[in-house]
C-alpha cells in the first residue's frame, strides 16, 4: 500500500512538472506575441517638419546640414518597419539616422515618447543653365504598414567658378581681367586674381559668394566695381541658410595690394573677416588706391576697412557697421578720406573696439615703421556702444595733418584741440533706426539733423539731395 502510493506520488509530480513546464511555455509564447503584438504601439510618427529646403545651393558645392527629429508621442514603442530615401543612391540627397549612413533602414524600435535624429545633406550636379531649378527627393516611413513621407528640396544654382589652389609648391594662379558677367553669381573658392597690369570690371547685379577664407585679390592691378542703386554688387559668404544670414568671418575680403587706381560704387559687402583690406600703394601720388562710393560693408569679424602700411583711401555716402573690432582701422597707412559717412561701432562680440582706430606706426616681432598720414572726417556720425569711438595712436604727430570737420562724434571727453576737431557735434543721438539690422537711417529727433557743411556731394547714399545745411552721415533725413 506504501508503494502504490509512492508510485502515485510520482506520477502526480512528473505530471505537475509537465503542466508548469507546457504552462511557462504557453506564458513565453504568449508573452512574446504579446509584444509583438499587443505592446507595440499601432500609431505612425511624428515629425519636426514634413519638409526640408535648402535655399541656395551651389552645384559642385555641398550644403551644410540639416536635421529634423522624429517622434514616437505614444507611450509604447513603435516598430519603423522601413526608412527609404526614394532617390537610392542616384540621389544628390545623403542622409544620416541615428548615426547610420545609408539610403535603406528597417526594423528600427523607437521607445515610447523617444525621438530620433535624421541629418540631410546635398550635392547637386550643374545643369548648365543660368536660372535656378528645384531638385526634390522624399524619404519614406512605413509603421504598422502606412507610409509617411518627408519631402526634401534644395534650390540650385549654377555658378562661375573661381579656383586657385595656393597650397604646395606649384600655386595654381586663378587670374581674372575683362568684364565678369553677372547673369550667374561668381564662387570664389581659394582666391580670384587680378595680376599686376590687368583691369578688372564687375557689373551691377553681380552676386559674389566666397567659400572659407576665400578672397578677391588685386596685386599691382585695378579692380572697377561697378553697381548701381537697387543693383547692387553683393559680396557675401557661399553658405545662404538663413542661419549664416549675420555669421561673421565666412571668407577673408577684398584685399588691394599695390593695387593701381582701383573704384567700388553701390556695393554690398558683408559678413567676412575684414571687408576690404588695403596695404601698400601702387604710385598712385595723390590718386587713392581705392575710392569707395555708396557702399554698405558691414558685420565683418574683424575691420570693415583696413588700410595698411602706405595704402591711401577715399570713402563718400557709405556705411561701414557692426565689424568685430574697429570699422575703419589706419595702421601706417599713407592716407584717408571720409565724407558723409556713417562709421559705427555696434558689433555684438566682446572683441567691440572704437569704430575708428587711428595709428600711424606698426609693430612687429622684426620690425617698427612709421608712415606719416594725411587723414579727412568730414560731415560723418562717428557712433557706437562703445563709451568713445575715436581711437587715436601716433608715433610722431607733429608730422601728420588730421581733421575732424562737421562730424557728430561719440567721446567721453571731448577734445579741445581746435586744430583736429572743427564744428564737431558731441555725443548728440544719431537715433539710427535699428543697429541690429544694420539699418542706420535716422529718426526725426537726430541729432545729426542739419549738422553738416555744404559739400561737392549734392546726393546721399539713396540718391536723395542733400539739405542746406545737410544732415551728417551717409543718409539725408527724409
Amino acid at each position: 500500500m506504501k508503494r502504490k502510493d509512492k508510485n502515485t506520488q510520482l506520477k502526480f509530480w512528473s505530471w505537475n512538472v509537465f503542466a508548469i513546464i507546457a504552462i511557462g511555455l504557453i506564458l513565453l509564447n504568449f508573452n512574446t506575441s504579446c509584444k509583438k503584438s499587443n505592446l507595440l504601439s499601432k500609431g505612425n510618427l511624428a515629425f519636426s517638419k514634413d519638409t526640408v529646403v535648402f535655399d541656395t545651393v551651389f552645384t559642385t558645392i555641398g550644403s551644410t546640414t540639416q536635421q529634423l527629429k522624429i517622434y514616437n508621442k505614444e507611450s509604447r514603442s513603435v516598430l519603423i518597419e522601413e526608412v527609404q530615401l526614394m532617390g537610392g543612391s542616384n540621389s544628390p540627397y545623403r542622409i544620416n539616422l541615428d548615426g547610420l549612413s545609408g539610403t535603406q533602414f528597417s526594423a528600427l524600435e523607437l521607445e515610447g515618447k523617444d525621438s530620433l535624429f535624421l541629418f540631410v545633406e546635398v550635392t547637386l550636379d550643374p545643369n548648365g543653365g543660368n536660372l535656378p531649378m528645384v531638385v526634390e527627393d522624399s524619404i519614406r516611413f512605413r509603421t504598422n504598414g502606412k507610409d509617411q513621407y518627408i519631402i526634401l528640396a534644395a534650390w540650385g544654382q549654377d555658378m562661375y567658378y573661381h579656383y586657385s589652389n595656393l597650397s604646395g609648391d606649384a600655386i595654381d594662379w586663378d587670374t581674372n581681367e575683362g568684364v565678369w558677367p553677372n547673369d550667374k553669381p561668381h564662387l570664389i573658392y581659394g582666391a580670384a586674381f587680378i595680376d599686376e597690369g590687368k583691369t578688372l570690371t564687375i557689373p551691377e547685379k553681380t552676386k559674389i559668394y566666397m567659400h572659407k577664407n576665400s578672397f578677391l585679390y588685386v596685386y599691382k592691378g585695378t579692380l572697377n566695381i561697378e553697381g548701381s542703386l537697387g543693383n547692387e554688387v553683393v559680396i557675401q559668404g557661399d553658405r545662404l541658410e538663413d542661419d549664416y544670414d549675420d555669421v561673421q568671418g565666412q571668407y577673408y575680403g577684398v584685399y588691394f595690394n599695390e593695387a593701381k587706381p582701383s573704384t567700388i560704387n553701390y556695393a554690398i559687402i558683408k559678413n567676412g573677416t575684414t571687408g576690404v583690406h588695403i596695404e601698400k600703394d601702387g604710385n598712385n601720388g595723390s590718386t587713392p588706391t581705392v575710392k569707395i562710393t555708396n557702399t554698405k560693408i558691414y558685420n565683418h569679424a574683424s575691420y570693415g576697412i583696413l588700410n595698411f602700411a602706405g595704402g591711401k583711401v577715399e570713402v563718400e555716402n557709405s556705411v561701414i557697421s557692426n565689424n568685430g573690432y574697429h570699422a575703419f582701422i589706419n595702421i601706417a597707412g599713407a592716407g584717408f578720406s571720409f565724407k558723409h559717412c556713417t562709421i559705427a561701432g555696434y558689433s555684438t562680440g566682446q572683441t567691440q573696439l572704437p569704430a575708428m582706430g587711428i595709428s600711424d606706426f606698426y609693430k612687429d616681432n622684426q620690425n617698427n615703421f612709421a608712415v606719416d598720414f594725411v587723414g579727412s572726417v568730414e560731415n560723418c556720425i562717428i557712433y557706437g556702444n562703445q563709451t568713445s569711438e575715436v581711437a587715436l595712436n601716433f608715433d610722431n604727430l607733429g608730422t601728420n595733418t588730421l581733421n575732424f570737420n562737421h562730424c557728430l562724434i561719440k567721446m567721453d571727453t571731448p577734445s579741445a584741440d581746435a586744430n583736429m576737431y572743427t564744428n564737431i557735434a558731441w555725443n548728440l543721438p544719431p537715433e539710427f533706426k535699428d543697429t541690429q539690422l544694420f539699418d542706420y537711417e535716422i529718426n526725426s529727433n537726430s541729432g545729426a539733423i542739419g549738422k553738416g557743411i555744404t559739400s561737392s556731394i549734392a546726393v546721399d547714399i539713396k540718391n536723395k539731395p542733400r539739405a542746406n545745411p545737410p544732415t551728417v552721415g551717409a543718409y539725408e533725413f527724409e
